[in-house]
C-alpha cells in the first residue's frame, strides 16, 4: 500500500517509541517475534505487563557485560536473565554505570546461552540509534504480530534493523544560502536531511572551491560543549574555529558539520561519560562502561556529502588517521593530511593523550 510506511520509516518510529518508553515489536519471517523496551525509559507498569507475556532478558553490549562480569555468550552481547524477585531499579542499574563504584555488586548474573540472539542484537542497535543507553528488555513471543496489532505497537522485521546497521542513510539537499561569517564573508551553508529521519547535517562552503582540485576539507563532529560553550575538556571548539580560519585564509574550503555528538552517542550519553571521567576513568574507559565502543560515528556520511557536492579529492584537516582511511575506502582521494593541532590545555591534556594512545590520533 502506497500510504503505508516502509521499513526505514518504521525504524524512525521505533526509535521515537523507545525514547518515550513505548515498546517495539520485532518480527521474524517464521512468525516468531519479540517485544523490546529500552531499559533507560522503561517504567514499572510496562515492565509488569511485559512479564505477563513471557520471560524477559536484559540485553547488554559486550562492553557493558565485561564491566558487570556477565558472560557474553553471544560474542557482541549478553542476554542476562531477569530474576523474578528483581525489578526496574535492578534493570536500570545494569544499564547505567553511574553508581557502579558505589554499588559494584549487581550479581551473580546469569546469561542465557540457548536460542537466537538476533532480537537482542537488533534491540541494542535501535537503542544506540535512539541515543539511549545500549540496554534493552527483550521478551520473545509466539504471536508478536498479534500483540503489535492489539496494542498499537510499531512492528518491523528484525532483518530490517540488521540491514540498516550495515548501511548509511542517503543524504538529500534541503536548501543552501549565502552566509557571511567572521572567518570568511564569502560563505554558504548547505543543509542535508537523511532519509532515515535522523538529524540533519551541514556543509559550510568557504569561497568557491574548485571541484576539479583537492578541496581543503574538515569533517567536524558536533560538540555542543566545545563549539558553543567553549568547554576546556576537549579541543573541538578550537579545531572548528581553526579550520574555518585556515579555509578563510586560503580563500576556499569545505567544513562538514556532522551531527554526531559525543563520537556518535549523543549529548546525554556524552555527559554520562563526563561524569564517569570525574570518577577517574579516561574517555575510552567511560564509553566502554556505558556499553559503547570507543567511537560510534558513521564517517561514511562525510564521504557521501563530499561526493554530493562534487568533490573527488581532499586535503583533509584532521589528526585522526581513521578519517583518512574512511574517505579513501569510500572513494575520496586524500592527497594530503593537514594537521590541526590546537586547543591543548590543562583541562584536556589527559583527554588528548588518551586519544593519541588508545585511538591513534596523531598529536
Amino acid at each position: 500500500m502506497t500510504l503505508a510506511p516502509d521499513s526505514r520509516e518504521l525504524m524512525a518510529r521505533a526509535r521515537a517509541d523507545l525514547r518515550m518508553g513505548v515498546g517495539v515489536v520485532l518480527l521474524q519471517p517464521d512468525g516468531l517475534g519479540a517485544l523490546v523496551l529500552s531499559a533507560e525509559t522503561l517504567n514499572a507498569e510496562r515492565l509488569a505487563a511485559a512479564r505477563k507475556l513471557g520471560t524477559p532478558v536484559v540485553a547488554l553490549t559486550a562492553r557493558r557485560a565485561e564491566t558487570l562480569k556477565a558472560r557474553a555468550y553471544d560474542g557482541d552481547l549478553a542476554r542476562v536473565e531477569l530474576p523474578g524477585s528483581l525489578g526496574l531499579d535492578w534493570i536500570q542499574a545494569l544499564a547505567d554505570p553511574a553508581d557502579d563504584l558505589a554499588m559494584p555488586m549487581k550479581g551473580p548474573l546469569k546469561s542465557r546461552r540457548e536460542g537466537d540472539a538476533a532480537f537482542a542484537r537488533a534491540a541494542l542497535c535501535l537503542c544506540k540509534e535512539a541515543q539511549l543507553l545500549p540496554a534493552a528488555v527483550v521478551v520473545e513471543l509466539d504471536h508478536a504480530a498479534v500483540l503489535a496489532a492489539n496494542a498499537g505497537l510499531t512492528a518491523l522485521p528484525v532483518a530490517a534493523v540488521s540491514q540498516a546497521a550495515l548501511e548509511s542513510s542517503p543524504q538529500h539537499p534541503v536548501v543552501h544560502a549565502r552566509l557571511p561569517m567572521a572567518a570568511a564573508e564569502a560563505g554558504r551553508l548547505h543543509i542535508f536531511r537523511p532519509e532515515d529521519g535522523g538529524e540533519e547535517h551541514y556543509a559550510i562552503e568557504i569561497g568557491k572551491p574548485d571541484r576539479d582540485k583537492p578541496v581543503l576539507a574538515r569533517l567536524h563532529s558536533a560538540c555542543f560543549t566545545g563549539d558553543v560553550l567553549g568547554s576546556l575538556k576537549c579541543d573541538c571548539g578550537p579545531q572548528l574555529r581553526g579550520a574555518l580560519a585556515q579555509m578563510g585564509a586560503e580563500g576556499a574550503g569545505l567544513l562538514l558539520y556532522l551531527n554526531q555528538e559525543g563520537r556518535g552517542i549523543g549529548l546525554a550519553n556524552k555527559m554520562r561519560a563526563y561524569s564517569l571521567q570525574d570518577q577517574g576513568f579516561d574517555t575510552v574507559q567511560a564509553n566502554h562502561r556505558l556499553g559503547f565502543e570507543d567511537d560510534e560515528r558513521d564517517f561514511r556520511i562525510g564521504a557521501a556529502l563530499l561526493k554530493r557536492l562534487g568533490f573527488k579529492q581532499a586535503r583533509l584537516l584532521t589528526n585522526n588517521p581513521r578519517k583518512v582511511a574512511m574517505l579513501e575506502n569510500c572513494g575520496i582521494e586524500v592527497v594530503e593530511r593537514v594537521p590541526l593541532q590546537v586547543g591543548r590545555g590543562a583541562h584536556n591534556a589527559a583527554y588528548l593523550d588518551t586519544k593519541a594512545a588508545k585511538s591513534g590520533h596523531l598529536l
